[in-house]
């Protein structure tokens, strides 16, 4: 089933502020909090499709990527994908949203910092891969392999005695309105909740160790060079069991040895010989699924271009597929043997060898343009 338009999930636009997003994101999840519909499977949907929607409607990168290429700019795993994120994921990488660690659902649904530990999400990875012409138009599977940071093996862990385990310290203050009680993240712990009693020597302070990795990664036919494609859940691990960041794939060209891209469009010279040029041929001209043979009509003039309908690259948002443009050059030598003079300026005296007065007049406009 294809997903939801993300502007259409949050009801608002692609003009609207990120203030408006932001509140539009705020309203639907306090409708939808799993608190306030236990058991409610559908509204546990709602919860996160909201939470997916924000999660790139909110990011000024994501976003930007989103509304150029929709999802398939999103690249394999979706945009971020909150339906990959667990609920401990969405409240702590969106808490902020509602006032801090949970504010406006702690007051509303009796959860909030003061019953729930925080668990800081891991940073993104960024790699680059390289890419012929033709694995861009037809798309690709690559298989990469990279570093990223995990909780290593053997990591012990014991409750905060600040904050007793729920990663928060509330206060209560006297306000001319009555008591106001504010909860804020453990400043021992950092909102965790626990702290690292032992772990091994070649774990970091964090309880992280840096381990290779192999992925699979798909690339989209259309992708262009500068594109970034976002694998989510493929980054480094937070620390104390925190969920893991995206892996963010810059798509780098390999140029082609006859053959550039303009848009989703392809672009050949071919050269003819003087004769051929004259004459007409049929010659063979590659593209990026193979050679073709195309048709050189009698008479040809230098700058003509032939079009070859969609033999370029497909639209990443589905909009049909770019063309082939072959542009018709003439090659002049610029040496000639006596005989081959001999037969030139014999050429060059015959009257279709020489502009008529209509195909003059046409070139004299063209010098007067310049």
């Amino acid at each position: 089933m294809s997903k939801r338009d993300f502007y259409d999930i949050l009801g608002v636009t692609r003009s609207s502020s990120a203030e408006e997003i932001k509140k539009a994101y705020r309203k639907l999840a306090i409708k939808y909090h799993p608190d306030k519909n236990q058991g409610d499977k559908e509204s546990e949907e709602m919860f996160k499709e909201a939470a997916e929607a924000y999660d790139v409607l909110s990011n000024p990168e994501k976003k930007q990527r989103y509304d150029q290429f929709g999802h398939a700019g999103m690249g394999a795993g979706g945009g971020g994908g909150a339906h990959g994120f667990s609920m401990e994921d969405i409240f702590s990488q969106f808490g902020d949203v509602f006032g801090g660690d949970d504010g406006v659902f702690g007051s509303f649904f009796g959860g909030g910092g003061g019953g729930r530990s925080r668990r800081s999400a891991g940073s993104n990875i960024r790699i680059k891969i390289k890419l012929t012409l033709p694995e861009m138009k037809a798309g690709v599977e690559k298989t990469v392999k990279y570093r990223r940071m995990v909780q290593a093996e053997g990591v012990k862990y014991a409750t905060c005695k600040q904050c007793n385990g729920t990663g928060a310290v509330r206060r209560v203050q006297n306000t001319f309105l009555g008591q106001m009680a504010t909860n804020s993240p453990c400043p021992v712990c950092s909102g965790m909740g626990k702290m690292i009693e032992s772990k091994p020597k070649e774990a970091n302070e964090q309880g992280l160790i840096s381990q290779e990795i192999e992925t699979s990664i798909r690339i989209p036919g259309g992708v262009a060079e500068g594109m970034q494609l976002s694998m989510s859940g493929k980054g480094n691990y937070g620390p104390g069991g925190g969920s893991a960041g995206d892996l963010i794939v810059l798509v780098e060209g390999i140029a082609h040895d006859e053959l550039t891209r303009e848009d989703n469009n392809v672009i050949y010279h071919l050269w003819l010989s003087f004769t051929q040029a004259t004459l007409g041929d049929s010659v063979e001209v590659p593209t990026l699924d193979g050679k073709v043979r195309i048709k050189i009509d009698a008479g040809t003039q230098p700058g003509k271009m032939l079009r070859l309908k969609g033999k370029g690259f497909p639209d990443l948002n589905g909009y049909g597929t770019g063309d082939q443009m072959v542009i018709l050059n003439v090659y002049v030598p610029t040496k000639v043997n006596s005989e081959e003079k001999a037969i030139l300026e014999k050429l060059g005296a015959a009257e279709n060898f020489k502009p008529s007065s209509k195909e003059k007049s046409f070139f004299d406009k063209l010098k007067d343009l310049f």
